[in-house]
């Protein structure tokens, strides 16, 4: 699939553009200066025609994410077809402009110029001094109005190839979650083999959930870096931490990253956002080659213990600096993606139904038998069962525990986030998760 790049200088309405041509609020937009810094990519589709839109960082920033951000645009312009030099259309040009304009032209890309900011006809007349910087007519856009957004995406398409190779097969999403400065981004990196992301010491570094896509073993995954999880995000945090959530929400199965030197209840929480939102999850101890070898064995009975809470979800071993785990920790992705789309068949379930039933007979309320009538698999990832009772009043908390560890394991989904809905045959429900 064609791939089309956004940049220019910070806060030129980059952001805001590819918001508007990907139809939703994907990338977090504020008026501060870098809040993009690394490559944001997201499916555009038009008239039965579809292409990859980067977002990028703010280029001649001034600030000290400056280098990086242009190594990793570099890096995606490599399989670029076609750049957007967005410029501000109403404020003139600035020394930035005329240096990434210079820089585009060694990238050997064609560019087509955007000027962004135009809310008003009147405004046009103010861009005619974007022709000096030679990339032709611009084309004039309000993203924020979406005034000439749609000439702009028509443009796009009669500049990209037509691609008539078959759809890729669906990605396993994978996000990456954890506190601030746990190696998430270094982990991505590590599983890419590119340094995709930008990585610092201080935290904080990520600030809006990141989708890389890469086939391992021959199946396409799409790995979502993102911002960390802070127990009271404040400003500009408080809005990652949401795209961090909604990463999660589309996500199929969630890393929770984790240093073994500083493990506490928060990693629980974390991990109960992830089980509540249905997805399964796997807990990657990363930095384990700064474990020293004499206290392995007693960090990772300290880590189990204190995982017991969430002791069902697997625990991998991994080092972002020297690759350890990595084959593992994927391979326990794919296992758990496909145990969480694992489909029992209503006869088989209905056979196990009466045997659970036999094993612990139900209970009576007020002197009134439970009865488990029937049973059905109502949906998958995650795994959701139907039983109907005579009457959903008369199922216990204790009972319900009871069969739903019992489909646990019973059916194989112990690793995975299951649940149980209770129907009476008068229409009332009872869910439990």
């Amino acid at each position: 699939m064609a791939k089309v790049a956004i940049v220019g200088r910070p806060n030129v309405g980059k952001s805001t553009l590819f918001n508007r041509l990907v139809g939703r609020r994907e990338a977090i937009v504020a008026d501060q200066p870098g809040v993009t810094r690394d490559v944001k990519e997201a499916r555009v589709s038009e008239d039965e025609r579809s292409f990859t839109l980067l977002d990028t960082g703010g280029l001649w920033s001034g600030d000290r994410w400056e280098a990086a951000i242009k190594a990793r645009i570099e890096d995606a312009l490599r399989d670029v077809a076609l750049v957007l030099f967005c410029v501000e259309g109403r404020h003139g040009l600035t020394a930035a402009d005329f240096e990434i304009a210079q820089w585009l032209r060694t990238q050997g890309k064609e560019v087509l110029l955007v000027a962004t900011k135009l809310d008003d006809p009147r405004h046009e007349a103010q861009a005619l001094n974007l022709y000096a910087l030679g990339f032709g007519e611009p084309l004039y856009t309000s993203a924020e109005h979406a005034r000439g957004t749609g000439e702009l995406l028509e443009a796009i398409l009669t500049r990209l190839p037509h691609d008539d190779e078959e759809e890729d097969a669906e990605p396993v999403k994978v996000a990456i979650i954890g506190r601030p400065n746990v190696g998430k981004s270094s982990l991505l990196n590590a599983l890419i083999g590119d340094e995709r992301v930008i990585v610092a010491d201080q935290p904080g570094t990520t600030r809006d959930a990141i989708d890389v896509r890469f086939d391992f073993g021959g199946r396409p995954f799409v790995l979502i870096d993102t911002a960390g999880l802070r127990r009271k995000p404040e400003n500009l945090e408080y809005y990652a931490k949401l795209r961090s959530e909604e990463a999660l929400n589309r996500a199929d199965v969630a890393v929770l990253v984790i240093d073994p030197f500083e493990l506490g209840d928060h990693e629980l929480r974390i991990t109960n956002l992830a089980l509540t939102a249905g997805k399964p999850v796997v807990i990657a101890a990363n930095k384990w080659d700064l474990v020293p070898d004499e206290t392995l064995a007693e960090t990772e009975r300290a880590l189990r213990q204190q995982l017991n809470p969430v002791g069902f979800a697997p625990l991998v071993f991994t080092s972002a600096l020297n690759s350890y785990g990595l084959h593992d920790l994927l391979a326990t992705v794919v296992r758990l993606y496909d145990m969480a789309r694992y489909r029992v068949a209503t006869s088989e379930l209905n056979g196990w139904l009466t045997q659970w039933a036999m094993r612990q007979p139900p209970p009576n309320f007020k002197g009134r038998p439970l009865k488990l009538l029937y049973a059905t698999q109502v949906e998958i990832a995650p795994p959701t069962f139907m039983i109907f009772v005579n009457s959903e009043r008369f199922v216990t908390r204790a009972y319900e525990q009871y069969l739903l560890n019992r489909i646990r394991e019973d059916l194989g989904f112990k690793e995975v986030p299951a649940r149980l809905i209770f129907k009476a045959r008068q229409g009332g429900k009872r869910v439990r998760l």
